[in-house]
C-alpha cells in the first residue's frame, strides 16, 4: 500500500510541475476572453476532458499501439479489467513502451537544457546554452544511433519492434515540439491583442484544449516510468490535472514567483527518460525509485525557488 501511495503521489507531483507552463498559458489566454460562459466551460467541462479523455484514453492508446495482438476497442475496455492475458500482453510490451518513452523524454530534457530560455538554477546551464543548437542536434543524432546500436547487439526479443519504437519516440518529440512552437506564436498574438484578438472566445477554448492535449503527452509518457498500470496513471495524472486547473484560477502569479520549478520538472523528465531506457536494456528498477527521485529533484528546486524569494523579500510558502 505504501508503494502504491508513493507512486500516485509521485505522479501527482510530476504531473503538476510538468503542467506549470500549461497553467500559465491557460491563465494568460483566459484573461483575454470576454465571455464568462466560455471561461466557465473551460474550467469545468475542460477538466473532464483533460482527466477522462486525455489522461485516461491516451495511456490506453499507447498500450494498444504497443500490443498489436489486442484490438483498439479491446485494449480500451479490457485494460481496465483484471484479465491475466492483458496483464501478460502489457508486460511483454513494456520494453517497447519504455524505449519509445525514454527517447521522447531524453530529447525533451535535452531540448530544454540546450535550446530554451530559462532561469539558471545550476552553474553549468548558462555555459551549456551558449552552444545549445550544435550540442542538441548532435546529442539527438548520437542518441538515436547509440540506442539502435544497443538494440542490434542485445539479445532482446523483437529487435525490429524496439528499433521502430525508438524511431517513433524520436519522431513524436519533433512533431509535438513543432506544435508547441506554433502554439507559442499563437499565444503571443492572442495576448498581444487581448480582447481585440481576431479569435473568438470559443476558438480560444478549442486552442487551449488542443494545447492541453499536446502538453499532456509529456506527462503521460513520463508516467510510464512510474507504472504501466493505466488506472494508476489516470488517478495520479488526473489529480495533477485538477490541481493545475485550480492553479490556473487562483495561483498563477504565485507559480511564476517560483523561478526554478520548471528546472525541477525538466531534470525529472531527463531522469525518467534514462530510467525508461535502462529498464529496456539492463534490469528491473524498483517501483519506488522513480517517485522518490522525482520528489527529491522537484523538492530541491522548490527549495531553491523559496530561498531566492526570501532573499528578494517576496512572500512565499
Amino acid at each position: 500500500m505504501f508503494e502504491l501511495f508513493l507512486i500516485i503521489f509521485g505522479l501527482v507531483i510530476f504531473e503538476t510541475v510538468m503542467s506549470i507552463d500549461n497553467a500559465v498559458v491557460n491563465a494568460d489566454v483566459l484573461s483575454t476572453m470576454k465571455s464568462r460562459r466560455a471561461r466557465r466551460f473551460f474550467l469545468t467541462w475542460g477538466i473532464l476532458f483533460a482527466v477522462l479523455v486525455v489522461r485516461g484514453v491516451l495511456p490506453s492508446i499507447i498500450v494498444y499501439l504497443s500490443t498489436p495482438n489486442l484490438s483498439f476497442f479491446g485494449a480500451i475496455s479490457v485494460i481496465w479489467q483484471n484479465d491475466p492475458s492483458v496483464t501478460v500482453a502489457v508486460l511483454e510490451a513494456t520494453p517497447i513502451i519504455m524505449i519509445a518513452g525514454g527517447m521522447f523524454l531524453i530529447l525533451l530534457w535535452a531540448h530544454w537544457l540546450f535550446m530554451e530560455d530559462k532561469n539558471f538554477g545550476l552553474p553549468h546551464e548558462q555555459y551549456i546554452q551558449k552552444y545549445g543548437a550544435v550540442w542538441f542536434y548532435s546529442i539527438a543524432a548520437l542518441l538515436l544511433v547509440g540506442v539502435l546500436y544497443e538494440i542490434n547487439k542485445s539479445i532482446l526479443e523483437n529487435p525490429m519492434h524496439l528499433a521502430l519504437a525508438t524511431a517513433v519516440g524520436f519522431s513524436i518529440f519533433f512533431i509535438t515540439q513543432g506544435f508547441k512552437d506554433n502554439a507559442q506564436i499563437i499565444e503571443e498574438r492572442i495576448i498581444a491583442f487581448g480582447e481585440h484578438s481576431s479569435m473568438s472566445d470559443w476558438s480560444k477554448v478549442l486552442f487551449l484544449e488542443v494545447l492541453d492535449t499536446v502538453f499532456s503527452i509529456d506527462g503521460v509518457v513520463g508516467a510510464f516510468a512510474f507504472t504501466t498500470s493505466v488506472p494508476m496513471i489516470l488517478i495520479g495524472t488526473g489529480i495533477g490535472a485538477i490541481v493545475v486547473r485550480q492553479l490556473t484560477v487562483f495561483g498563477v502569479e504565485r507559480i511564476r514567483s517560483y523561478s526554478y520549478l520548471k528546472n525541477g520538472a525538466m531534470y525529472s523528465i531527463g531522469f525518467l527518460g534514462f530510467v525508461m531506457i535502462l529498464e529496456t536494456f539492463v534490469a528491473h528498477i524498483p517501483a519506488w525509485f522513480s517517485p522518490v527521485v522525482t520528489i527529491t529533484v522537484v523538492g530541491y528546486f522548490l527549495w531553491l525557488s523559496v530561498a531566492e524569494n526570501r532573499l528578494n523579500g517576496k512572500n512565499t510558502i
